[in-house]
């Protein structure tokens, strides 16, 4: 998730464990906290444009971890407000950790993928019952921890607290509402999915994407699940063939090794984009739902030497109409 729900989330945390006078500086150290595990973006490498995908959301983000993170940004926080609060170690942990444990359950929620289990397994833990950015999810939890802290009132925290449930159950239910759409129209095209998932659209519930494998093929359909569901049918692409892709690819080359990382975090949802044979897409994502298209790509090329890395590629032009259409698709009016 962005970083404003991740805070907003570690503050109602803490802010529900609590005495009502300590609202405030609860509220502080729990969105802080909230924030901290995403400090794991700047494990980066210009030799390896890969590492930050194996690395964010890794360990920072295990549950193993939260009791270290949560006395991490303790020890960073407790010199800040022990004086002015009147706090003990003991009561800051308390409140960091809350803050803190909120994160990896917060970005397991969407469909980028938390390594809940790290050590023990690399799985990549996606409910997909959440975009990565939803205003009207974060917006009303903002004004309600706020609202607490000024008021010193825990009725607000808790009114937040239940939104916040209620909101995530509520992706549940339209995230089943729209594989059932999907699988619906996979079947009457005769196909029948070796895997299928629904994803939702940026900044919302209403619209989804259902992206499902057959015959060595990525469908993706488009699902509006409002009242009356509608359905747009949507596109399909070849699976990425390494061998008949890039029959020039040396397999012991570093390239072929970070096809396969690249494989891994994208969950096999990989393909050639279309017009630029050399690249390779991570095709759950796209502005549009009912579209295949590359938000972000490796890049290949036969003139690397053998340990060279592939080139790592991040795409979005806000200008080419993308947004207009999502828009006009969450307000079904288009056409």
């Amino acid at each position: 998730m962005d970083p404003i729900s991740q805070g907003a989330l570690g503050a109602v945390a803490s802010q529900n464990l609590v005495h009502r006078k300590h609202l405030a500086v609860a509220c502080v150290l729990g969105l802080l906290s909230g924030m901290a595990a995403d400090l794991d973006i700047f494990i980066r490498s210009d030799e390896d444009p890969l590492l930050f995908l194996q690395y964010h959301r890794q360990f920072t983000h295990s549950l193993v971890f939260i009791p270290v993170g949560g006395l991490i940004c303790t020890s960073i926080l407790y010199y800040f407000v022990r004086k002015r609060w009147q706090l003990s170690f003991r009561q800051v942990l308390l409140y960091c950790t809350a803050g803190y444990a909120t994160h990896a359950l917060l970005d397991s929620c969407t469909s980028y993928g938390t390594q809940l289990f790290w050590p023990f397994s690399d799985y990549r833990v996606s409910w997909s019952n959440i975009s990565i950015i939803d205003p009207l999810f974060t917006v009303p939890i903002v004004v309600l921890i706020v609202l607490a802290a000024v008021k010193k009132k825990h009725v607000f925290t808790r009114i937040a607290a239940v939104w916040i449930l209620a909101y995530l159950a509520f992706g549940f239910v339209q995230k089943e509402r729209a594989q059932s759409a999907g699988l619906e129209v996979a079947h009457s095209r005769g196909h029948n999915p070796v895997r299928l998932e629904a994803k939702p659209g940026f900044g919302n519930l209403l619209l989804w994407k259902v992206i499902y494998e057959a015959e060595d093929k990525i469908y993706v359909v488009g699902v509006r699940a409002g009242i009356h569901k509608r359905i747009y049918p949507g596109q399909s692409i070849h699976k990425l063939d390494v061998e008949r892709d890039f029959p020039w690819l040396n397999p012991e080359s570093q390239q072929a090794i970070d096809i396969e990382r690249f494989r891994w975090f994208s969950d096999d949802f990989v393909a050639l984009e279309p017009g630029h044979p050399n690249r390779i897409i991570d095709a759950r994502y796209s502005m549009v739902p009912d579209e295949i298209e590359g938000l972000w790509m490796i890049e290949l090329s036969p003139d690397k030497a053998p340990e060279d890395h592939v080139n790592y590629v991040h795409e979005h032009s806000p200008g080419n109409g993308k947004d207009a259409k999502l828009w006009s698709m969450i307000l079904d009016k288009f056409e």
